[in-house]
């Protein structure tokens, strides 16, 4: 097993079915690390921070749509869970912050799996 099926692995992902989209290891790999460069995660924590609301929907809305097609199917969840919570309008900045905890501890199961696999 490769280091990145195993970081997949790690985190719940279907990794083959990925690899069928992505047709290789290698591009799974580019793309997972332009996921660890990829600022979302960082926006959105301080959007929530500064009351941005709109702001941390464009975040979480992009972080959404990288953690689907990466196939992150446990950050994917909350972070949709996130995205329709800011969508709405007016928007409940509180019940957003409670949601963003599992966004954030996803997130952190999953860079910290692909850094290792890295």
């Amino acid at each position: 097993m490769s280091a990145i099926q195993d970081a997949y692995n790690q985190v719940g992902a279907d990794f083959n079915d990925v690899l069928r989209r992505f047709t290789s290891e290698e591009l799974i790999v580019r793309f997972a690390e332009k996921f660890l460069e990829d600022g979302s995660f960082e926006q959105l924590g301080e959007a929530l921070r500064s009351g941005n609301a709109d702001a941390a929907f464009l975040a979480s809305h992009t972080l959404k749509g990288i953690a689907q097609n990466m196939g992150f199917t446990s950050l994917y969840e909350p972070s949709n869970a996130l995205t329709e919570e800011l969508r709405a309008k007016p928007t409940d900045l509180a019940r957003a912050k409670e949601l963003f905890a599992p966004v954030e501890a996803e997130y952190g199961k999953t860079v910290e799996a692909l850094r290792v696999a890295l």
